[in-house]
């Protein structure tokens, strides 16, 4: 049986914003409350994590983890989006470029540094989004912001003007700004060209399913959701007893026995289900979430 509450990985087809894809999952699963982390372009294939039902609440945590995306590049034109669905730009003849060079520059990008946001991006700015002011025409000032990348690897294809990248990076990242950026330190122009986000901190887009397997999981009644548990896996973990689960969900400070090395803990009960989040306060700690207690199941 499927469950109205929890994580759902999805893999997004090429076209689909990631409205779409919410929009067709409350369908599938009849269910009005869903969010989506970290958005994915049109263009762009892969993982995106949603939110189902009292889970939605748990977004923030995913939408901080690190992604690890491949693609490819097309040096010698430029795009007004910097990607394939932007009208083109400019064109340049492509340089001969050597697997060592690009990679040299590449590896410089390597590290924290500051990005400054496309125009055609989803960030807002005095109530409008980038992408709307774009399309009038108008361009604003924007603030860059700190990234890093830990991985960034690029190799030759049979196309000279085309190469594949593989990049891990944080939250926030552009990566057609990356490869904007890159193309620009070889000399040349360039957009992105293809993109598929394989994973999201601990998601792995091994582990999700297309907008069509799911519509056929749930028809069979397939389990589709996992527990909201998923959602903090990279969080300290601490079990409360009865008392404590009771005293929680009133809004009541705890102590815990237990020393963490974090301001945030995900409170579980003794078979598994998370209960909510607490938050050090001093030398106890504060219910910041707590999740409804009709939801807590054996699942988590």
């Amino acid at each position: 049986m499927t469950t109205n509450n929890g994580l759902l990985l999805v893999d997004k087809g090429e076209g689909l914003t990631s409205h779409d894809v919410v929009a067709k999952v409350r369908r599938i699963l009849g269910e009005r409350k869903i969010g989506h982390a970290g958005t994915l372009d049109p263009m762009a294939t892969g993982l995106l994590i949603l939110a189902v039902g009292p889970s939605t609440r748990l977004l923030r945590f995913a939408q901080s983890e690190a992604k690890h995306y491949r693609g490819t590049v097309t040096f010698g034109v430029a795009t007004d989006s910097l990607d394939a669905d932007g009208a083109v730009l400019d064109e340049q003849p492509v340089p001969a470029l050597t697997s060592l060079a690009v990679q040299a520059a590449a590896t410089s990008m390597l590290g924290v540094q500051r990005q400054t946001p496309p125009m055609v991006s989803a960030i807002q700015i005095d109530g409008q989004r980038l992408h709307e002011l774009a399309r009038k025409g108008i361009e604003v000032e924007r603030a860059s912001r700190e990234i890093s990348l830990t991985v960034f690897e690029v190799s030759p294809t049979d196309d000279p003007a085309r190469w594949s990248f593989d990049v891990e990076c944080s939250v926030g990242t552009y990566v057609r700004v990356l490869l904007s950026d890159l193309a620009n330190k070889l000399g040349t122009i360039g957009h992105l060209s293809a993109l598929r986000r394989l994973s999201s901190g601990a998601h792995h887009v091994d582990d999700a399913l297309t907008i069509d397997a799911l519509a056929s999981a749930v028809e069979r009644g397939d389990d589709v959701v996992a527990p909201p548990s998923s959602f903090v896996v990279s969080l300290e973990h601490v079990t409360l007893s009865e008392d404590q689960q009771r005293r929680m969900r009133m809004g009541q400070r705890l102590t815990l026995d237990e020393t963490f090395d974090g301001r945030e803990v995900a409170a579980m009960n003794d078979g598994g289900a998370l209960i909510g989040i607490l938050r050090r306060r001093d030398e106890s700690w504060q219910p910041e979430l707590v999740l409804p207690a009709d939801e807590d199941s054996i699942r988590g």
